[in-house]
């Protein structure tokens, strides 16, 4: 999870809590239900209850209906870390930088294998696991894909100024496995390619749902993925780095910007993919982040 200042101070309320975060230790061995919690923690159950909710209001954790004896709900960490930017967004635009947010419907190849689809923020794109679909003109109003097996390429104009290098390129992108309905334990390993050249690959934990996410719209049902993960990748002199952390060897002079008059980004599964568990692609209208796929390139003499 990633937060700004303001956003911050509430979730710092909420795991300002010694119980709170015992329930989140103990999410990180594997999900629990509230009768599990409230032993191990040794609290009365309604008082444990209570800190559940506040964990689940703050999106720390997601609650699914499971079937066991009758029907349980079971409680389930989301995150594995949250970062704070300590700082605030300038007014003005950083210079030498080059910013373009993609929408994920104005991809120009893909290839999909059902289950698959494209859904808008009213309806379904064409029909649903028909890879013809990914080829409607209504394609470019899509705030949702997914696909078993398969990718999508988008190419981004290159503004580099003449006479100028680039040193730096970042994507960020909402995205997540793609299971049937959802499913939390879902890994998926999702490939990267710029220019061609592949960057690595990132393994997604799951497909996650259950709980509605903040632009998801009202009309799709809680039972279908709701959200994902916001994702950087970061490729620069030094190498490629996914979230802060050193990803493949990869730099920005291997993937060759000055090259063509676009930059092209392919995102996918791989037929040969250990984790072949597919890959959901989210737009401004889903999900927990406003964005489609965001490029930043920065440039120097």
């Amino acid at each position: 999870m990633q937060l700004g200042m303001d956003e911050a101070v509430e979730i710092g309320k909420v795991i300002a809590s010694e119980h709170r975060m015992n329930i989140l230790k103990i999410l990180s061995t594997g999900p629990h239900n509230v009768n599990e919690l409230s032993e191990k923690l040794g609290l009365p159950f309604s008082t444990t209850a209570v800190h559940v909710k506040r964990l689940e209001d703050a999106c720390l954790i997601t609650t699914e209906l499971v079937p066991g004896r009758g029907t349980q709900k079971v409680n389930t960490k989301i995150y594995d870390r949250i970062i704070i930017d300590l700082f605030t967004e300038s007014t003005d635009k950083e210079k030498n930088v080059i910013t373009i947010d993609m929408p994920i419907g104005e991809y120009v190849d893909c290839q999909a294998e059902p289950s698959c689809g494209l859904v808008g923020e009213t309806d379904y794109i064409g029909m649903q696991d028909d890879p013809r679909a990914f080829y409607e003109p209504g394609r470019r109003e899509a705030e949702l894909l997914y696909f078993r097996l398969g990718y999508v390429e988008y190419r981004y104009p290159n503004r580099i100024p003449y006479g100028k290098n680039a040193a730096e390129v970042e994507f960020s992108m909402e995205i997540c496995s793609e299971a049937p309905y959802h499913k939390l334990d879902w890994p998926s390993d999702i490939t990267l390619w710029v220019n061609d050249i592949e960057i690595g690959t990132w393994t997604s934990p799951g497909d996650f749902g259950g709980q509605r996410g903040f632009n998801t719209p009202e009309w799709w049902t809680i039972h279908f993925t709701q959200y994902g993960l916001l994702k950087h990748w970061k490729i620069n002199e030094k190498g490629t780095f996914l979230d802060g952390t050193r990803f493949s060897d990869v730099t920005v002079r291997d993937i060759n910007l000055q090259d063509k008059p676009f930059i092209s980004l392919r995102i996918g599964v791989k037929n040969d993919a250990y984790n072949a568990g597919g890959l959901n692609l989210f737009g401004k209208g889903f999900g927990n982040y406003r964005q489609g796929i965001i490029m930043n390139l920065r440039y120097g003499d």
